[in-house]
Order: structure tokens, then C-alpha cells, then sequence
């Protein structure tokens, strides 16, 4: 008996409907497709899959057979600037801020930004690098990238610029992608909300704190607020309705390696291809999960009930102050 195309392609869609049922609303959780940790992504800086290493549409970290980005300008002599949210930061001669990337390494140096990552990130060249007033001479170096070249790095962390920092004293790159920040003069991560990046830095991934008006929430690698869109869905398959300008304010946190979790529930916990064609994003229990750039520092909660539609998320993936939405 033959069959028809239109009889085959039922049954395949009928697989694939059944595949996304069990994974969204039974115990067996597939293994994540991609271990991007920590990932929230900033305003503007969501981009495709490469996003979910490097905070860039397009790049992702490690890719050292990338071709290389156009030279950059030197740094100059380096300066130290206050920023009234982040505290102190280091600039280069033009008044431009200088970031470090949570995925580099330090010690020893190592720079994981290369592609497309380096063309929104471009990296300091070590070359013509002079330690202005209160710059620690001594913890200025250099690292050879994938292309060769020489990087700036200091304290070990390769240095970069951002390209959206236009004028003296920007700091639009701060917290991108929840793995880029501005550096300090001693190379740690420029510290602001009163606690500092740096001892937030050390959270897993995704991981639960009480607050106490909320109680038990979850919150992502930088102690930042997790929250639930009421008009997502999770069955038969995760889809996001936060498109557009929307995730300009709720950016989507990226997929995270479920090992690197501590106190979420495991059922459910999957990441899914956005339908805007904008990367993967995580969900908790199938429920697609994001940030609010309304969140200043670690503990805010003002996304909370924001619309009617906006909620933080318990560990089990539901919304705090919310009716599940069925």
C-alpha cells in the first residue's frame, strides 16, 4: 500500500507533537542542547544561538577558526573613572570603558571572544598601553589571540571595548548578556548594588534565595530576578510571546547545563528554538523563563505583577502571586 505524502507528513507532525508532550508534561527531561551559563541577555543584545556565549548575535565563544576583527584603536594611556552606579572603572585614553567576559580566563589568560563576538567586543590591542594614576602597573599584561595579535589584559582578564559605548564615560556594555562588566583597577568586575559583581559572580547558574515578600525565587548567576510571562505556553511545547521591544525590557535567559543548578525542580527543565528565530531560551518546568532590565541590582523584584502579566518564578516553575496557567 503506498502512502501519500500528506498521510506522511501527518504522522511525522503527530511524532513531533508527541516527543514535545512528553518531554513538557511527564518526568523524562531532555538532556539541555547547549550548556550557555548564566545566561540572561541584556537590552538589545539577545541575537541568535552565538548570543548564548558571547552576548552577540551570530558568535560564540571559542571559536578561534573565526576570521578576525578590524584592527582596534589603542588604548593609550589608561585612566581610572567613577561611574555613579558601578563604582570605579578603568577607560583608555579617550575616556571609552574597558570590559572583561565571564567565559575568558584569567589565569591563565585567555580570550573566548573571537568572530562576530569580537566585532560587537573588540579587543584592547596591548600594544602602546600606558598605566595612568591609579593603575596598578604591574597587573598590566598581554594575551595572543586566536588571529595572533596582541590583547590587553589586566589582572589577567583580556580587555575589551563595547561598540555601543560611543561617548567618554558609556557603560552601556555593563551586565550584557549577564556575562560582560566593566573592569575595575584591579580587574575584578566593576562592583555597584552595594554587594558587588564579583561575589555575585560565584552563584550557579540558576539557583533559589528567599525574599521576604515573595518567598523562595528563583534567580540567575548575577542574584538578578527570574521571572514568568502569563501569556507564554509550556504544552504541548514552550513558546515565548515576548517578541520585539518586549525583550528589550524581558530579556530571555539563555540555556543553562542543568548541573549547574541548585534547588530547581529537574522536570521540565529544558531549553527550546525561539519562533522569532532569535536563539534558544530556557525554560522551568516547559514555562520560558526571563529577566527585567527594570532590575538594577541583585534582590530588585520590579517586574513583579508588572501588567498583570509578569511574575517571579518558584523553583517548580510557577509564578509567585499568580494563578497557573493551564
Amino acid at each position: 500500500m503506498k502512502t501519500s505524502w500528506r498521510s506522511a507528513s501527518l504522522v511525522a507532525s503527530a511524532a513531533a507533537v508527541l516527543a514535545l508532550t512528553t518531554a513538557c508534561g511527564q518526568e523524562t527531561t531532555p538532556p539541555a542542547s547547549s550548556q550557555n551559563v548564566g545566561a540572561t541577555a541584556a537590552p538589545g543584545d539577545y541575537g541568535s544561538i552565538g548570543t548564548g556565549a558571547n552576548g552577540v548575535t551570530g558568535g560564540t565563544a571559542g571559536q578561534s577558526s573565526a576570521s578576525p576583527s578590524s584592527p582596534a584603536a589603542p588604548a593609550g594611556k589608561l585612566a581610572v573613572s567613577t561611574n555613579a552606579e558601578i563604582g570605579k572603572v578603568v577607560t583608555d585614553s579617550l575616556g571609552l570603558t574597558l570590559y572583561r567576559f565571564d567565559q575568558d580566563t584569567a589565569e591563565p589568560p585567555k580570550s573566548n571572544c573571537d568572530g562576530d563576538c569580537a566585532k560587537t567586543w573588540p579587543p584592547v590591542p596591548a600594544d602602546d598601553v600606558t598605566a595612568g594614576e591609579g593603575i596598578d602597573k604591574s597587573l598590566l599584561g598581554s594575551v595572543t589571540r586566536a588571529d595572533g595579535t596582541k590583547q590587553l589584559t589586566i589582572g589577567g582578564w583580556p580587555a575589551y571595548r563595547y561598540a555601543k559605548d560611543v561617548n567618554a564615560g558609556d557603560t552601556k556594555g555593563q551586565g550584557v548578556g549577564g556575562k560582560w562588566y566593566a573592569l575595575a583597577p584591579d580587574g575584578k568586575k566593576a562592583q555597584g548594588g552595594g554587594g558587588g559583581a564579583e561575589a555575585v559572580g560565584e552563584l550557579p547558574a540558576l539557583s533559589t534565595r528567599k525574599d521576604p515578600k515573595l518567598g523562595e525565587i528563583v534567580v540567575d548567576k548575577n542574584g538578578m530576578t527570574v521571572y514568568r510571562f502569563m501569556k507564554d505556553e509550556a504544552w504541548p511545547k514552550p513558546i515565548s510571546n515576548c517578541t520585539g521591544a518586549c525583550l528589550e525590557k524581558w530579556p530571555a535567559v539563555e540555556p543553562v547545563d542543568f548541573a549547574d543548578t541548585k534547588g530547581i525542580q529537574k522536570k521540565g527543565f529544558m531549553n527550546f528554538a525561539r519562533q522569532d528565530g532569535r536563539g534558544d531560551q530556557q525554560t522551568i518546568n516547559c514555562w520560558p523563563i526571563y529577566t527585567f532590565a527594570g532590575d538594577k541590582a541583585p534582590g530588585d523584584t520590579n517586574g513583579q505583577g508588572v501588567g498583570g502579566t509578569w511574575y517571579a518564578v518558584r523553583p517548580d516553575g510557577k509564578p509567585v502571586g499568580a494563578s497557573e496557567k493551564q
